[in-house]
């Protein structure tokens, strides 16, 4: 029997809300598979902002800033097929595990947020029902596809983060994150390094784990892919001149080491 307090549940996502998410290139060719689970900064209309003034959705709590332009734009120059989450991680974070207590998180960097206070069980089943599962679904549809087809597929997390976190400023212009898989993470640590003009961080700004993430150990590691978490500061890709170099960057650096790639 279904649960009760669920059914009586208004829906979450109504006529007027935009889809959850954003397929590009959906026959495309590359092998890289491109995923961008904070690219998006919605809210569904019933939740209202979740409390919150547009200025804080539009800080790095609602969204990875920069991300879906560049996602977008290097998904068009290597034709690889990318997704990109639509609402905030407010709302629910995508790359989070069920039990991390950051799945829907009360405060972040130090601003409440009242749509998320003193949830219910059944409104936290909502949130993942109707946000976190059908995402995640439709990614694993895609790299079942290409398994199915023998399609070589090597994906990469697509993020970026804030130049100041808790009053630190962060030296890094990309960070290069990984777990226990480290074939294309230690291959484009060295590859962005010898550009010679960045800064990147070695499982910097963040590091992976299992209670932490989502990506990185179920579709990532889950598979037995090659994969790599790949986080850009925020400053650099929040135009759109910065997003088509960072974009034509990557897929430059990504077309150099897919021999290497595509071998291990």
């Amino acid at each position: 029997m279904a649960d009760s307090g669920l059914q009586a549940l208004p829906p979450l996502l109504g006529a007027g809300d935009p889809p959850l998410y954003t397929v590009h290139n959906p026959h495309g060719r590359s092998p890289f598979v491109l995923l961008a689970d904070h690219a998006g900064q919605r809210v569904p209309a019933a939740l209202r902002e979740l409390g919150l003034p547009q200025h804080e959705l539009d800080r790095h709590i609602g969204w990875d800033i920069g991300i879906a332009g560049t996602t977008g734009e290097l998904a068009r120059q290597l034709d690889a097929w990318a997704i990109e989450q639509t609402y905030s991680r407010l709302l629910i974070d995508c790359n989070r595990p069920l039990a991390s207590p950051t799945l829907i998180p009360e405060v972040s960097d130090g601003t409440v947020i009242p749509g998320n206070a003193a949830l219910t069980a059944a409104q936290r089943q909502q949130r993942i029902d109707a946000i976190h599962a059908p995402y995640h679904a439709r990614i694993e549809a895609e790299l079942d596809r290409r398994r199915d087809a023998r399609i070589p597929t090597v994906l990469v997390m697509m993020h970026s983060f804030t130049p100041a976190m808790n009053g630190v400023q962060r030296p890094w212009q990309a960070g290069v994150l990984y777990h226990q898989d480290t074939r294309f993470a230690q291959a484009l640590l060295q590859a962005l390094r010898a550009e010679g003009d960045l800064v990147v961080g070695d499982n910097e700004p963040y590091s992976v784990n299992s209670s932490s993430d989502y990506a990185v150990p179920v579709h990532g590691e889950g598979r037995g892919l090659v994969h790599v978490e790949l986080e850009i500061r925020q400053d650099l890709i929040a135009d759109a001149a910065g997003q088509q170099a960072w974009a034509q960057r990557l897929a430059r650096i990504f077309r150099a080491l897919q021999p290497q790639l595509l071998a291990a």
